[in-house]
């Protein structure tokens, strides 16, 4: 039986923990061998340089290469995409295969899956199809679709979208969402455990925030940013803060974090926790807060009710657990006590 090589594109602890049961399955296949291409911030200290992780799970790494610049300014996203695109040309020339396997809407995946083309080497998308109508992400993934094969998509809503914009039906699988899959696979760490590794509260509750930039729309991301501040101190619980991505602010939006907890004990930033302890972490809290898609997609699975702030994720597929509300202080501190209402909690369990 001939084998056919799969190179899977990974740029980023998010999309390396969805991966995760795909790459299993990939491995089990017989006529598959699946490859690593290791890129954007996996390889950069800032943010937790998750390639040991990658590293870690044994998959071969076929290659890697670093592309993200020092600052976070358009300038350096362009100068980060380009890097990626370069990079991944050389990775190709090196590694031939039958097939490139991408994920989601980022940048730096957008900028290296454009140098397949070139080598006639076709592409298989995962989570294309969906909306975010607040992030640039949106275009990257929309732009992602059109350049693939294949499309394995998470709704059927998704997967009308993309039929809509041309490809063909045949192509189009609705596969789900492997993150709920590494959900399902996943031993969970204990409170103790999860307060050891990560200084979380060994007990009692706790808010878990992740918020990122709102790419198209910066200024939105500052107010929105001290909003946050403002109703998770009015809430007074600790809260655990994840970092923000690569995106353009996002090291600036990190250091304000930064800034904030740092005076306050019950306040803490962890940058990177994995796919187990995040999912870990979203057991054990009492609410979710930010902007994140992790809130919309994997917190479900959980029973966790979340806030969902602005516009980042306008125009995705949300399930019962999902507060949305806009980025003031007073409609946040509004959602999180609606959030706490024995009511919603009873209607978001699993």
């Amino acid at each position: 039986m001939e084998t056919r090589k799969i190179l899977v594109l990974t740029t980023s602890r998010a999309d390396f923990g969805i991966y995760k049961p795909v790459l299993a399955a990939l491995a089990d296949h017989p006529a598959l061998e699946p490859m690593i291409i290791a890129t954007g911030t996996h390889l950069e200290p800032a943010f937790g340089e998750t390639i040991k992780e990658v590293e870690a799970s044994g998959y071969p790494i076929a290659a890697r290469f670093a592309c993200i610049a020092e600052g976070d300014n358009p300038v350096d996203i362009g100068l980060s995409m380009a890097r990626a695109t370069s990079g991944m040309a050389k990775a190709l020339n090196d590694n031939p295969a039958d097939l490139l396997l991408v994920l989601g809407d980022r940048f730096e995946m957008l900028a290296a899956a454009s140098a397949a083309p070139p080598f006639g080497l076709p592409i298989a998308h995962i989570h294309g199809g969906e909306e975010t109508e607040g992030a640039i992400d949106n275009v990257f993934r929309h732009m992602l679709t059109k350049m693939s094969h294949l499309h394995f998509c998470a709704t059927e809503l998704s997967a009308r979208r993309i039929r809509q914009m041309g490809e063909l039906s045949s192509r189009v699988i609705v596969s789900g969402a492997p993150a709920l899959d590494a959900i399902a696979t996943t031993e969970l760490l204990s409170r103790t455990d999860l307060a050891k590794q990560f200084g979380l509260p060994a007990e009692g509750p706790f808010l878990l925030a992740t918020y990122h930039p709102v790419t198209l729309d910066l200024k939105a991301t500052d107010q929105e940013t001290e909003a946050l501040f403002a109703a998770i101190e009015e809430d007074g619980r600790p809260t655990v803060f994840t970092a923000a991505n690569a995106d353009t602010a996002g090291r600036r939006l990190n250091e304000r974090i930064k800034e904030f907890v740092k005076n306050r004990p019950t306040m803490r930033l962890v940058g990177h926790m994995g796919a187990r302890g995040y999912f870990s972490a979203m057991a054990e809290a009492d609410i979710m807060i930010g902007n994140s898609s992790s809130g919309i997609l994997e917190a479900a699975s959980f029973g966790l009710p979340v806030v969902n702030i602005g516009d980042r994720q306008k125009g995705r597929e949300r399930s019962p657990n999902v507060i949305d509300c806009t980025g003031e202080a007073k409609a946040i501190t509004s959602a999180i006590t609606r959030a706490d209402t024995p009511a919603f909690r009873k209607s978001t369990s699993k």
